[in-house]
């Protein structure tokens, strides 16, 4: 078994769960491959000392990997999901971070989790992406145009709002008076758009959510939308630019700009443990349903 090995470093909680993923892996005889940063950072912190073969790119991740193992928070698998790309290669994510809800592997558990991924006891959750094309076009997105959670516009220097004018296919939907917009995939539902009373969504539901940053007018709700519409947005405000990002990448486009928010053609594979599920995870760590009377 081959397996990729990307992580971020967390002082006080990701040193031991990196040394037990690296005791199990080399008793079980996984070959392992590591970004080359943090391998350097692991070597730095006296974490391993053995060497081991690296990657530093998307081009070096190919068809003989059998998964992207991701060691931090959300914010890591998000970062590691441009690793991988289009290739298909599943991520397992481990939480070194705190709530990490898409990074389902605990460390109380790590073993136990990982005998699984060594039998093959897992299946293949496929998850939907945006991409985002601008005109004119903007270099910044130009060569990594797509977002696992959710594609956000939002006001930059100012605390005047921005309008927002929105359409769908090609159809005029609304002009939002807010501090911005988020589009986001199923995936990207329990983030940024939960906290702005967006639903969530199931990872299986073709559809992504419309959700306004705090818009002036109240009857402006979150609107789920089929996953093949495509969305044309058009900013203006007070200031000359204001903000994207797709997920934790951000780059400041000019007003009038026009953003054109799609489906992408491949979706990212995310490795799911029989004891960590989609409705386990919500219900742990989002208290969903919470009641004394349960």
């Amino acid at each position: 078994m081959k397996v990729a090995i990307y992580g971020q470093y967390y002082q006080n909680s990701t040193e031991p769960i990196i040394k037990d993923i690296f005791v199990f892996f080399n008793k079980n005889g996984v070959e392992m491959v590591i970004e080359a940063d943090f391998l350097n950072l692991l070597y730095e912190k006296k974490i391993v000392a053995k060497p081991y073969n690296t990657f530093s790119s998307h081009t070096e991740l190919d068809s003989s990997f059998d998964m992207l193992l991701s060691i931090g928070g959300d914010g890591t698998i998000l970062r590691a999901a441009t690793l991988v790309r289009d290739s298909g290669i599943p991520i397992l994510g481990v939480n070194a971070g705190r709530l990490g809800f898409l990074a389902s592997v605990q460390k109380e558990n790590i073993e136990n989790f990982l005998q699984f991924v060594i039998e093959k006891k897992y299946t293949i959750s496929p998850r939907s992406l945006l991409s985002l094309d601008c005109i004119p076009e903007n270099p910044d997105i130009k060569n990594l145009n797509f977002a696992m959670n959710e594609v956000s516009v939002s006001r930059k220097d100012t605390t005047s709002m921005i309008t927002i004018e929105t359409m769908l296919d090609g159809e005029y939907l609304n002009s939002y008076w807010a501090d911005g917009l988020i589009v986001a995939t199923p995936t990207g539902s329990t983030g940024y758009s939960l906290s702005c009373g967006g639903p969530i969504l199931m990872p299986e539901v073709s559809s992504f959510v419309i959700t306004p940053i705090a818009p002036h007018n109240l009857n402006a709700r979150p609107l789920v939308i089929p996953d093949n519409t495509e969305i044309r947005l058009r900013v203006s405000g007070r200031e000359e630019l204001y903000l994207i990002s797709l997920d934790s990448r951000i780059t400041s486009v000019k007003n009038e700009s026009i953003l054109i928010i799609k489906k992408t053609p491949f979706k990212i594979n995310m490795v799911e443990i029989p004891e960590e599920t989609f409705l386990k995870t919500l219900r742990k760590k989002l208290l969903w349903g919470e009641d004394k009377r349960n």
